[in-house]
């Protein structure tokens, strides 16, 4: 059976404060349900920590209307280290993270009498035809608020999970090579070049680029492809100046995004398909970690410029923790999403907050 990839499953954040950050995504973007939280030792990330294992204190959350979630991660046992530069659009690596929206301009409006730190104005996308926005958290991290049309369950607030990433590349063809083979990001929704007024609000925005669009062609299929939806990478390769790499210098995990996870199933066929394709697991589990809450098996790969995409083959998640129900995917049908109502239940792992 081939590798399946059921959709971007989440986004990591490396920051100093995991529940300052993480109420501050809940407060805005409403990613507010609890897979797992966990303060444990990273022990086998060893290529990305130093070569030594690290404390950290990691929550996977996700946003009921669907969507990719957040893995918001700390380090417990050592100060997290920025950039030492400002980091610019065309920097080597996850620069920004697109959230999706059912209505962009709403969201705008919204976030704008919340005096939310709005980066420019509502313009048009690169493709000239929808709105979008950027802002950008109290943590240094910029987000493009982009619409779409694709939710899970509609609920009363505007925004949903995670809907794509802003990566910085130095070699267009290989990267849209590789995020196409591996990933399955096979249609350019756009390819353009040169100056752009929808990015001149942005660090280094200004800059000439070629930019482009990709979506996957085909409808992701597994257990929480319904849930995950569809998702977009857009690649910017800064023409006129020498782009820095994010994390020179850094560990994973430390301040800004730290990868891109992918939920998927058929970890011995990626494998194969990654070694075939030049770009070999970094890291590799090996069988299943526990992660106390859930469970499953885990792998990193580079992309062309060391970017760090995750795969997660999910075993086990906690439905219903209050009373022990959890959901063991292994005795399941890889290919088919899991019932609707089943997705639902884990509306009860939401956390309220007071104000």
């Amino acid at each position: 059976m081939p590798k399946i990839i059921s959709g971007i499953q989440q986004l990591g954040i490396g920051v100093k404060d995991v529940h300052e950050a993480w109420k501050w995504y809940r407060q805005n973007f409403k990613i507010d349900v609890r897979i797992f939280e966990e303060k444990a030792t990273a022990g086998l990330m060893l290529p990305y920590t130093g070569n030594k294992p690290r404390k950290r204190h990691a929550i996977l959350t996700m946003n009921m209307q669907g969507g990719g979630g957040m893995e918001v991660w700390q380090y417990t046992e050592r100060e997290p280290k920025e950039p030492d530069f400002e980091l610019q659009l065309g920097d080597l690596g996850l620069f920004a993270a697109k959230i999706k929206s059912r209505n962009v301009e709403e969201t705008y409006n919204e976030f704008k009498r919340k005096q939310l730190n709005l980066i420019g104005v509502l313009t048009k996308d690169g493709g000239g035809e929808k709105n979008h926005f950027y802002v950008k958290d109290p943590f240094n991290n910029i987000f493009e608020i982009v619409e779409s049309n694709k939710w899970f369950k509609v609920q009363k607030w505007l925004t949903g999970g995670v809907y794509g990433v802003n990566v910085g590349v130095t070699n267009m063809q290989k990267s849209i090579d590789f995020y196409s083979h591996i990933l399955g990001y096979n249609e350019a929704v756009y390819d353009k070049e040169g100056n752009f007024d929808d990015l001149a609000f942005l660090p280094g925005g200004k800059n000439k680029f070629r930019r482009v669009l990709l979506r996957h062609g085909q409808p992701r299929v597994g257990g929480f492809s319904r849930f995950l939806g569809p998702s977009k990478i857009e690649l910017f390769q800064v023409l006129d100046r020498k782009p820095k790499k994010i994390y020179k210098d850094r560990m994973w995990g430390d301040l800004g995004f730290i990868h891109l996870c992918f939920d998927i199933n058929n970890m011995d066929a990626l494998r194969k398909e990654c070694d075939a394709f030049g770009h070999p697991f970094t890291v590799d589990s090996s069988e299943s970690f526990d992660m106390g809450e859930a469970a499953g098996h885990f792998s990193y790969i580079e992309d062309p410029d060391g970017t760090l995409i995750e795969f997660v083959e999910t075993h086990r998640i906690p439905i219903l923790k209050k009373i022990g129900w959890y959901l063991d995917l292994r005795k399941r049908n890889p290919e088919l999403s899991l019932p609707n109502w089943l997705v639902n239940a884990l509306r009860f792992n939401r956390v309220k907050d007071k104000n």
